[in-house]
Parts: structure tokens; sequence; C-alpha cells
């Protein structure tokens, strides 16, 4: 089903369309908002609420650029609004991480295998590397994510990001200076 197609079919309210649409780029808009939310739930439910959201604007749908930008931008949009509206509860998770009340919480939705042997160092690592990344300005870390961890194109991320290629480029070179002074410190950096 070509980009075309599947916007008619949407904007008809075709059932098909909106299955085909959602099985498509499912795997992608999660993975865009778990970059950004680091937290598999929020994602998720973020990434239901960008498909219903394009499900009903798929007739604003003005064909400038591919169905997966135009949802990588609904994606972004919404998981900064999400981690806007809840600063406080992000605060308040971070406490309690250095206290160690929030680790096995993490450690479970993130589905990655750990021995016991590096379990620790790799925890401190992973929480390490996503408070560098979360601090980084809010443009450079959307960049960023796009890049490292979706793959996208810098001209696709120009597109999601409605940017120019230079300052793709430009905010990526930043966001890697940046975090290279955030983790100089680390030992295995």
């Amino acid at each position: 089903m070509t980009d075309s197609e599947l916007i008619s079919g949407l904007a008809a309210g075709d059932p098909e369309a909106g299955r085909f649409l959602v099985k498509s780029h499912q795997l992608q808009v999660i993975n865009v908002c778990l970059g950004l939310l680091h937290n598999h739930e929020d994602a998720e439910d973020i990434a239901q609420d960008v498909f219903v959201e394009a499900l009903k604007n798929a007739h604003r749908f003005r064909g400038d650029s591919k169905i997966s930008t135009w949802l990588y931008r609904i994606a972004v949009n919404r998981s900064l609004n999400h981690i806007r509206n809840n600063r406080k509860k992000r605060f308040l998770y971070e406490i309690g991480a250095v206290f160690g009340l929030a680790d096995d919480v993490d450690n479970n939705k993130s589905g990655e295998p750990y021995t016991e042997d590096n379990k620790l160092e790799s925890n401190e690592l992973r929480h390490l590397l996503k408070s560098a990344i979360d601090s980084l300005p809010e443009n450079q870390r959307v960049a960023f994510t796009l890049n490292k961890f979706e793959e996208l194109p810098y001209a696709e991320i120009a597109e999601v990001m409605q940017v120019s290629l230079p300052a793709v480029e430009s905010l990526i070179h930043r966001a890697k200076i940046n975090l290279q002074k955030k983790l100089k410190n680390y030992k295995n950096l």
C-alpha cells in the first residue's frame, strides 16, 4: 500500500488502512518514544496516542513528507509534552534512584539481559548515559536520539524536527561534544 493509498484509506475511515498503519510503523514509533522517555510503559502509551492522533488527523496530512516522518514528528512532540508534564514525577523518580528505590523498576523495564558480574556496572553506565542524554538541550536530545537510536539519516531528522540539514548536523555535533564533557570522568568511556 502506497502512502497516498494509505492516507486516502485513513481519511475515509477504512479500518484496514488503520491496521496497516499501526502494523507497519508501531515498532519505530515506540522506539522513538522509548529513546526520549526511557520507560517502556510510557513509550507504549504515547505510541498509542500517536496513532490515535494520526488516525483522527489523516485528512490533514499534506503529503509533503513520508508518513513515517509525520509519525516521528507526532511521536517526538507527544514524548516531549509528556516529559514537560511529568517533570515533578521524574524528579521524584531520580531522587528515588539515588537512594536505590527505583533500580528494580528501571531494570525490569529495560528488557536487557544482565549477568551478575556486570549487572552493577551496566546499570551504572546505563543510568549515567540516560542522565547525560536527558540533560542535553531539547533539540540536541531529539536529534541525537533520532540519529543514534533510530538510525535516521540527517535529512529525515531535518524533516521531523522541521529544521535545516546544517542545523541537524550542528545539533548532533554539539550533542556529542556535550555528552563527551559529561561522561569524560567515567572510567570506561
